[in-house]
């Protein structure tokens, strides 16, 4: 024989649990869709330009006019554009250790020095990011990619963030 169970006017005691749990989901929903939304207007409001330099040695010497046909070009990461660009290139000599162990130029490569710039919020103060690689001097794996170019193995020699100066009260 089955119990019934115990009603409360037309509902019983599983309806009026179903009918919280839903509530709270949809509140929970919700909490978290507006908590996003005002993450992401501040983020828009506050940002901060950061200008970098990647080294990248031992390069190819034909491929420095190649990369100054292609400047500016867009920063890319993971097959998509990340905000950003590769702004110029310069050229430095390559070195490598001669025969009789003096350190002599190498006319076949050079070293290149990538100047990129991008925006990165504010509040991302102790990382700076473009796409999934943090920006930082000395990192030693970074990537330098956009449409036309792509270096592996670069090292960020400079950092420059343009942060905005705090408006001073009037007096």
């Amino acid at each position: 024989m089955e119990q019934k169970a115990k009603r409360i006017g037309k509902f019983n005691i599983i309806d009026i649990i179903a009918v919280i749990l839903i509530v709270a989901v949809l509140a929970f929903a919700g909490w978290k869709l507006l908590s996003r939304t005002g993450v992401a207007d501040l983020g828009e409001e506050n940002m901060v330009k950061v200008t970098y330099v990647v080294k990248c040695e031992g390069v190819p010497a034909e491929l420095y006019e190649t990369c100054q046909e292609h400047l500016p070009s867009p920063l890319m990461a993971s097959g998509a554009l990340v905000g950003g660009q590769i702004e110029s290139v310069e050229k430095e000599p390559y070195y490598v250790l001669g025969p009789d162990g003096q350190w002599i130029e190498d006319p076949d490569h050079v070293t290149l020095l990538f100047t990129a710039t991008t925006e990165t919020p504010a509040g991302e103060v102790l990382t700076t990011k473009v796409g999934d690689q943090e920006v930082r001097i000395g990192k030693t794996d970074y990537i330098l990619k956009s449409e036309y170019i792509e270096f592996s193995d670069g090292t960020i020699v400079d950092v420059q963030w343009d942060v905005p100066e705090a408006e001073e009260p009037a007096e």
